[in-house]
């Protein structure tokens, strides 16, 4: 019983090492390393100056997007996860999708909806709310010029807190 213990606690603690990349140690681990913990990234862009920028989105019933940041030289330099109130407060009217891409990286697609008679698309984040309520956070863009008019935050519970999930931080 103590192995198969052994065992399970393992197992859990590389999945969440894996999840997170929380193992990675920045200035040593390369893009080899993070993709063998943290698997194949969502999105990836290439800037000019050879840095790398890649998402790992853990949606779209996950709370966390996390930006993983490898300089020039190819070692990591950063690990944040981007939906929380400073990741949100970076998103600004009038910037255009790939922007908001950069900032928060993919959202959950399957809840995108487009509202004709507003002329206006908006896009989905799950994330968790400072005390640990499950919340929504929306980027309303502007149909015409494809660029943000507003955003929002939106609890996912609706007044239905005896329902209502906790998720962790």
């Amino acid at each position: 019983m103590r192995l198969w213990t052994t065992l399970l606690a393992t197992m859990l603690l590389a999945a969440c090492a894996s999840y997170s990349g929380s193992g990675l140690r920045p200035g040593e681990a390369r893009l080899e390393d993070v993709q063998a913990l943290m698997g194949p990234p969502a999105m990836r862009w290439q800037e000019p100056d050879g840095s790398v920028q890649l998402a790992y989105a853990r949606g779209p019933l996950g709370f966390h997007t996390f930006m993983v940041k490898l300089g020039p030289d190819g070692r990591l330099q950063d690990i944040a996860n981007v939906l929380e109130e400073k990741g949100f407060a970076r998103v600004r009217a009038r910037m255009t999708k790939d922007e908001v891409l950069r900032v928060l990286g993919p959202p959950d697609f399957s809840r995108s909806v487009y509202f004709k008679a507003r002329d206006e698309l908006v896009w989905d984040w799950r994330y968790c709310q400072i005390f640990g309520d499950p919340a929504r956070f929306l980027v309303l863009f502007d149909g015409a010029s494809g660029t943000v008019r507003s955003t929002m935050t939106q609890p996912e519970y609706f007044g239905r807190p005896l329902f209502r999930e906790h998720c962790s931080r």
